[in-house]
């Protein structure tokens, strides 16, 4: 009998790309722009992965003011600092984002339905 080779599926992370607190965001790296339901029809937008030398409260400002909504600055142990937006702001962030010369628009990447 020959022998014959198998392999074995591994368990899929969904998080195995997120940028980890340690690590340092380079030019081949994302920034996350993720919403999450909370109850009904309420909804957070979640952005991770910008670099560490902007200031995320300025950041955050900008966009409570620029889209109307309110938000905060999360320290996340894992993650680092996350910026949390109310409502499905990720379209809006990701063009924001761009414009401001934040990030390109190869660096960004959405998820969610």
């Amino acid at each position: 009998m020959s022998q014959i080779d198998i392999q074995i599926p591994t368990s899929f992370d969904p998080f195995d790309e997120v940028v980890t607190a340690n690590s340092v965001a380079g030019a081949n790296e994302y920034v996350h722009l993720r919403v999450q339901q909370r109850n009904g029809r309420k909804s957070l937008t979640t952005v991770q992965g910008l670099k560490k030398e902007f200031s995320y409260n300025k950041i955050l400002k900008d966009l409570k003011k620029e889209f109307c909504c309110n938000g905060t600055v999360v320290d996340d142990p894992d993650l680092g600092q996350v910026i949390q937006l109310q409502g499905d702001q990720r379209k809006n962030v990701s063009t924001f984002l761009i414009q401001a010369g934040i990030v390109k628009k190869e660096q960004i990447k959405i998820h969610g339905f």
